[in-house]
């Protein structure tokens, strides 16, 4: 397919992070762009300010003439949406070219110098960081990213187009769409068992994945992962080595080891070990290709982080309120490990909502585990995103296999009363559904 001759792309489900991201692009390079969505969110009122028109019914009647020719028109779709949908069939059924995000985010970056993340744990932090990095040095580069930056309040940093960042994302195996010139695996623990039935086939997926590069010295592992490539880790005897850590007000100062020198005086924001090892990434990947060292080093001191990762929404002397999107027990257990490095002494409640039905079947010993170890904890509903439920599946079943004290069933309007009775100082919502919604009337009713 050759994009330059399409002039209309149209979505179905253009809300999702990694569509919006491709829709904001296609507009800025100056295709005509349109789609639909379940419901309105601040993703959809972003892209309607800058023209996009979208609608929220399920209605062929609804999607503009312009778009209903199959001759120039693109139909980008999000596997979230079900193909009994009948905008969906609609376009299938009239042989209009109509392809997955992952497939046109391949074809996008195949004829440019692609920069992949891959790992279960980290791509958006990650590929933000890098994409961040690159701008700092102004090269002539696009990043494609699955979260709203801080830095730019937006899932698209456009700044050209001879190099692409990009998520390499291993749900429905969409990684295997690109062609990465440099690329890292953060993480391979078990996830979206529901596609790939049992941990090792994720694990093989990964290995697929990382043989699309026939030079190993450009990509980059997670010092202890089954792989072959230049390895990286925190206070690690690996390729690039994060040392000599030191918090000040809340600040990483440190030093990297790369295989060359050793860098000092290097300042970081976010909290948590997993987020140095997302930097030191991020970093080890552009310092290999040749960016200047000093533009690299001012990058990492300003970036300022992801929406809903770590992210502060209140922070006074009294009361810590943070927002994160970990929905697996790994990225729990980074959580909890940021949270009680940067208070140590101070009492954490957690409300958290589980996603997907089959990931808490999968995984419930672990979340109850890792859920267990904070001082008080909230339990919602389960999210079913794109799933029906389970039988015995409930987030009553998960509360009833953990060990804390202080610990309820609660529902969203439940929330702030919750908060306001404890006497915790930290406040934490973690979750990867619909409880991101509720952050800005949590912060307005208890800030």
């Amino acid at each position: 397919m050759n994009l330059e001759k399409i002039h209309n792309v149209y979505f179905v489900g253009i809300g999702g992070i990694g569509m919006s991201a491709l829709a904001r692009y296609f507009c800025e390079i100056g295709k005509q762009v349109a789609g639909y969505d379940k419901t309105p969110t601040k993703i959809t009122d972003a892209l309607s300010d800058m023209g996009i028109s979208i609608h929220f019914e399920d209605s062929v009647d609804l999607i503009e003439s312009e778009f209903k020719n199959s001759d120039n028109t693109l139909v980008v779709y999000t596997p979230a949406v079900q193909k009994s949908h009948s905008e969906l069939q609609y376009f299938m059924s009239n042989n209009f070219n109509t392809q997955k995000r992952a497939e046109v985010l391949g074809l996008i970056t195949k004829n440019t110098f692609c920069f992949a993340v891959a790992g279960t744990h980290g791509k958006t932090t990650t590929s933000s960081i890098l994409g961040h990095l690159l701008k700092v040095c102004d090269a002539d580069m696009t990043a494609f990213l699955g979260g709203i930056t801080e830095n730019y309040h937006s899932n698209l940093i456009l700044n050209g187009s001879e190099i692409s960042v990009v998520e390499a994302d291993e749900f429905d195996r969409s990684f295997l769409q690109l062609s990465p010139d440099v690329a890292c695996i953060t993480s391979m623990d078990a996830d979206h068992l529901d596609i790939y039935g049992q941990a090792d086939e994720l694990e093989k997926s990964f290995v697929e994945f990382s043989n699309k590069l026939s030079d190993k010295s450009k990509l980059f592992i997670k010092n202890g992962l089954p792989l072959k490539g230049v390895t990286y880790g925190v206070n690690e005897n690996a390729d690039y080595s994060i040392q000599d850590i030191e918090i000040i007000d809340g600040v990483y100062h440190f030093s990297i080891n790369t295989p060359k020198e050793l860098l000092t005086g290097i300042q970081f924001d976010l909290p948590g070990k997993h987020n140095l090892n997302n930097a030191l990434v991020a970093f080890a990947m552009a310092y290999d290709h040749g960016f200047k060292v000093s533009e690299l080093v001012k990058g990492l001191a300003s970036f300022k982080g992801v929406e809903r990762r770590f992210t502060y929404q209140i922070k006074t002397d009294d009361l810590v309120y943070i927002d994160d999107y970990a929905h697996h027990p790994t990225e729990i257990d980074a959580i909890y490990q940021a949270v009680t490095e940067m208070y140590p002494n101070d009492k954490v409640l957690v409300i958290f909502q589980p996603h997907l039905f089959s990931r808490t079947q999968d995984f419930i010993e672990d979340f109850a585990a890792s859920l267990s170890r904070f001082d008080e904890v909230r339990l919602l509903d389960i999210y079913p995103a794109r799933e029906l439920p389970i039988e015995g599946v409930t987030s009553e079943w998960l509360l009833g296999k953990m060990t804390s004290e202080n610990k309820k069933l609660i529902t969203k309007n439940e929330i702030v009363s919750e908060i306001k009775n404890s006497d915790a100082k930290i406040i934490l919502t973690i979750g990867a559904g619909d409880i991101g919604a509720e952050v800005l009337r949590i912060k307005k009713e208890i800030g």
